[in-house]
């Protein structure tokens, strides 16, 4: 049996409770006991239970974030100590991508990230998706599962009173979350991240058409802090464009916006997603308005929105 090490942020514990369902399954083939600071009992020293546990570990993974990397704790101490076993070859390290963030500059950006190609969780569509790729990449990371099944004697297949003891102690389930509400700076944070990422999101995209397609130029351009426009030529006839903005919170546009062609006025628009929550999270919603025919009680993800608004500019060329 393989021990598992989550170094993490606290403010990435709900991904790490979901990491740690999704891999229910290496637990049950007895491949892997996981192991967090969440496990650690009321009045025993945590530096020195996290070092034991670092130690101890035979898979390290760090569940990378802009937190993650912000910490001094996760970054100076537990990372670093992770990579030096690593190198050493007494532990198996693996970078979970949890958030977009500058991870490829830190000392873990050459090794091989999960999920695949180092796509963040949060950008798939379906984090369960992403999720079950982590699973498996940390499955394909263990030990040989014939050397795992390995039989033993009898005697050394029974638990000690020590060990009795020790899981009684550590028990606890991973399904732990509860309903919250959201605070108008969380919604006005979230709202404002979804529109930089869509933003972004176009500019790479017209950049990429342009260069997959000679006959085919693109136009970006950040009108101000809230909004910008793209426009598409074929062989030099303007071929689709559209303005995308953030409306004010308290009016009927609350959200982003899209709206064909170049517009300086913010009073039609012919797509509007706006901020929804399942008292879990926050996500997306679309008014369902385009010709895409999108469900408006369909959940969107920050790739799914900037795709819906990017297939709906596309659609012209198509």
């Amino acid at each position: 049996m393989a021990n598992l090490f989550f170094s993490y942020s606290h403010k990435d514990e709900e991904l790490r409770n979901e990491l740690e369902v999704h891999l229910s399954m290496l637990k049950r083939e007895g491949l892997i006991d996981a192991w967090h600071d969440r496990r650690i009992p009321a009045g025993d020293k945590i530096d020195s239970e996290i070092s034991s546990a670092l130690e101890e570990a035979d898979v390290i993974l760090l569940l990378v974030s802009a937190h993650f990397l912000a910490s001094d704790y996760c970054f100076d101490i537990e990372m670093r100590r992770a990579l030096q076993r690593n190198q050493e070859g007494s532990a198996r390290v693996i970078p979970v991508i949890l958030h977009p963030c500058d991870w490829h500059s830190a000392p873990f950006g050459n090794l091989r990230a999960t999920p695949p190609d180092g796509k963040p969780v949060s950008m798939f569509a379906n984090r369960d998706e992403a999720l079950a790729l982590v699973a498996k990449d940390v499955r394909n990371a263990l030990p040989s599962t014939e050397k795992n099944k390995k039989i033993r004697p009898v005697s050394q297949r029974l638990p000690t009173n020590a060990q009795v003891s020790t899981e009684l102690r550590e028990a606890r389930s991973s399904n732990l979350r509860v309903r919250r509400s959201f605070s108008d700076e969380e919604i006005d944070q979230f709202i404002e991240g979804v529109f930089e990422y869509i933003s972004r999101f176009f500019e790479a995209s017209l950049h990429e058409l342009t260069e997959r397609n000679p006959q085919i130029t693109a136009r970006y351009k950040r009108l101000d802090a809230t909004s910008f426009a793209a426009s598409i030529y074929d062989s030099g006839k303007r071929a689709a464009e559209c303005t995308i903005w953030m409306g004010s919170r308290n009016s009927l546009q609350s959200g982003i916006a899209y709206s064909d062609g170049i517009i300086t006025t913010r009073n039609q628009y012919n797509e509007l997603l706006s901020v929804d929550n399942d008292g879990y999270s926050l996500h997306l919603r679309a008014l369902g308005m385009s010709m895409l025919g999108t469900n408006s009680s369909r959940e969107l993800s920050l790739e799914g929105a900037a795709e819906l608004y990017w297939g709906m500019l596309i659609q012209r060329l198509q």
